[in-house]
C-alpha cells in the first residue's frame, strides 16, 4: 500500500472538528494525561458552528451559564443569552487555556476516514496528506453543513444568493429587494436585523413556528464579580437554569397537552406585535409547540408587521434570472436571495466520509435510519466515537450538556481499553439494536412524534433519529460508565503473542 510507505504521522486519538465537541474532548484527554492526539479542522480557526454562523443577530437560545463546558465556566458573559462573537471568543479562549491549539492541524478537511483492520487504525485522508490514529472521535455536529433546497432555476439567478451559515458581509442590503427562504431559528434572528435596511423583504414561510419571548438581560457587574471571585455562585446559577429547562420534558415527552400553555403564550406574544388578523393567521401554527423547535425572539413579530415585509405561505416553485416564483404562480422581482433553511441533520454529512473495513460508507450502512449505541459508537466501525450522534440532540436544554455526557462515555471506554490492554472495541449488533429499540419506544407519544408537524427531527419514514426522548440527566446517567459487556473487545498484542485474537 503506497500510503504505508510514506509513514504518515500516527496518533493515539484523532478528533475531527474544533467546536464544543472537539475542544471538549481534547481538553478532557489532556487533563487525563493523554497528549498523543491531533485535531483536524477544515477551516483556519477554532470554533465550528460559532465560527461559521456570523449572520446578523446570531445568538444562542440557551442561557450562557448552561451553554458552556462545565469544567470551563466563563464569568465574563455580558448577557444571559450570549451572541455569536462571545461564544466564539469563549471557545478560542478555552482552546488556548487548555493548550489545545498546538494539537490542531488547520485547513485539514477530512475527505475520507477508512478503517484498516490489518493495521488496527483509522487512515484519515486530508488535502495535505494522510494521518493515522488508533481511535477516531468525530466532533462534527448536526449544524455543520448548510442545507439549500433543490429549487428549479437556482443556477440561473443573476443576483446575489447565500445561506445564513455563509453570510455575505460584502453584499450591501440597503434598498434591496430580498427574498428570505425559510423561517427557522436563524431566520428569526437575522430577519429583524435586515428588515430596516432592505427596500422590501419577501419572507417565504413553509411552516410557521411557535415563537415565545426571549427573557434576555445584561449580566450585572455584581454578578460578574461573584462569578469570578466566588465560583460556586455561577455553579448555582447554572444548576438553576439546568433544572428549569429539565421541566420542559414533562410537556415534550410525558404530557404533550401541557404544550397548549406555550401556544397561548406565543399567541399573546404575537398579538401584541401583529395587529393585522390576516398576518396573524399566517403566522399561527396548526401543530403543538415543541413538535418543531420552539423559537425565542422579541423582535421577530414586530419586524414582520412593518410595511416593507410580505409573508408568503405558498413556497418557492421556481427561481428566474431576476425573480422568484411562488407556488401560486406569482412572480416577485428580487436581487438577493437568503436561505434560512437549516442544516443536514438526519443525514450527518460526516457519515458520507467514514468507511468501514469493506469500504462501505457509514451513511450507506445507515440508509435513512442512522443509529448508534448510546448515540456514540457504531457496529462495524471499530474505535469510532460520534459526538452529537444519532438521538443525542436536546429538544429542551443545552447540546453542550449532552456532548459532555458523550465525552464521559468515550473517556470511560478509553480508560477501559488502556487498563485492560484492549486496542479495538466495537458495539455488538444485538446491543446496538436493543438500544435503538429502547430509544424509539421512549419516543412514542412524545410531542415530536404526535405533535402534528413534519419537522427536521424526523427522517423520511417519520422516525425521530435526532433527539434524545427524555430528561438529559437520564442520558448523562447512562453514559457514566462503559458497558464492556455490550462490545466486541480485542487485543491484537495478545493475538500476536498467542496466535489467536482474544475477544470478550
Amino acid at each position: 500500500m503506497t500510503e504505508r510507505a510514506t509513514h504518515p504521522e500516527h496518533y493515539r486519538v484523532a478528533i475531527i472538528g474544533t467546536g464544543f465537541a472537539g475542544i471538549g474532548m481534547a481538553a478532557r484527554l489532556k487533563r487525563a494525561g493523554l497528549k498523543d492526539l491531533v485535531l483536524l479542522e477544515r477551516a483556519n480557526d477554532i470554533g465550528g458552528t460559532w465560527r461559521d454562523n456570523t449572520y446578523p443577530g446570531a445568538t444562542c437560545d440557551v442561557p450562557s451559564n448552561l451553554y458552556s463546558l462545565s469544567f470551563a465556566p466563563n464569568p465574563d458573559w455580558s448577557r444571559s443569552f450570549s451572541g455569536q462573537p462571545e461564544i466564539w471568543d469563549y471557545l478560542r479562549r478555552v482552546a488556548e487555556d487548555e493548550d489545545i491549539v498546538r494539537h490542531v492541524k488547520f485547513d485539514h478537511d477530512v475527505e475520507a476516514a477508512r478503517w484498516d483492520p490489518e493495521g488496527n487504525r483509522w487512515w484519515l485522508h486530508t488535502p495535505h496528506g494522510v494521518v493515522t490514529a488508533q481511535f477516531l472521535v468525530s466532533g462534527c455536529g448536526a449544524l455543520a453543513d448548510p442545507s439549500i433546497p433543490d429549487i428549479p432555476g437556482l443556477d440561473k439567478f443573476e443576483g446575489t444568493m447565500f445561506h445564513s451559515a455563509d453570510w455575505n458581509h460584502e453584499h450591501d442590503l440597503n434598498g434591496r429587494n430580498v427574498a428570505v427562504v425559510g423561517t427557522g431559528a436563524s431566520a428569526i434572528q437575522f430577519v429583524p436585523q435586515i428588515q430596516p435596511q432592505v427596500g422590501h423583504l419577501h419572507l417565504f414561510q413553509r411552516t410557521p413556528a411557535w415563537v415565545i419571548p426571549r427573557t434576555d438581560r445584561n449580566i450585572s457587574s455584581v454578578e460578574s464579580w461573584l462569578y469570578r471571585n466566588v465560583p460556586v455562585t455561577q455553579q448555582i446559577a447554572r444548576k438553576g437554569v439546568y433544572w428549569m429547562r429539565e421541566n420542559y420534558i414533562f410537556g415534550f415527552v410525558h404530557s404533550p397537552k401541557l404544550m397548549k400553555g406555550v401556544a397561548a403564550l406565543s399567541k399573546a406574544h404575537m398579538k401584541r406585535a401583529v395587529k393585522d388578523p390576516e398576518l396573524r393567521a399566517k403566522l399561527t401554527p396548526n401543530y403543538l409547540p415543541g413538535c418543531k423547535r420552539i423559537l425565542l425572539a422579541n423582535d421577530y413579530y414586530p419586524s414582520l408587521a412593518q410595511p416593507n415585509v410580505s409573508v408568503i405561505t405558498d413556497g418557492v416553485s421556481e427561481v428566474r434570472e431576476k425573480s422568484v416564483v411562488s407556488a401560486d404562480g406569482t412572480e416577485r422581482e428580487v436581487d438577493t436571495i437568503i436561505f434560512g433553511t437549516g442544516f443536514h441533520v438526519t443525514d450527518l454529512p460526516i457519515a458520507q466520509r467514514i468507511y468501514d473495513s469493506e469500504g462501505v460508507a457509514l451513511s450507506e450502512r445507515w440508509g435513512d435510519n442512522m443509529q448508534a449505541h448510546r448515540g456514540t459508537t457504531v457496529k462495524g466501525y471499530p474505535n469510532l466515537f460520534l459526538l452529537a450522534g444519532p438521538n443525542t440532540g436536546p429538544g429542551h436544554t443545552s447540546q453542550v450538556f449532552l456532548i459532555e455526557a458523550q465525552i464521559n462515555y468515550a473517556m470511560a471506554a478509553l480508560r477501559y481499553a488502556c487498563h485492560n490492554g484492549v486496542d479495538r472495541l466495537s458495539p455488538r449488533e444485538d446491543a446496538q439494536d436493543a438500544y435503538t429499540r429502547r430509544v424509539q419506544r421512549k419516543m412514542k407519544g412524545t410531542v415530536w412524534v404526535t405533535g402534528g408537524c413534519d419537522s427536521w427531527y424526523l427522517n423520511s419514514e417519520g422516525r425521530n433519529v435526532t433527539l434524545w426522548p427524555g430528561f438529559s440527566w437520564e442520558f448523562a446517567l447512562q453514559n457514566r460508565k462503559f458497558d464492556a459487556g455490550n462490545y466486541h473487545l480485542s487485543s491484537r498484542s495478545a493475538a500476536r503473542r498467542n496466535g489467536v485474537e482474544v475477544t470478550a
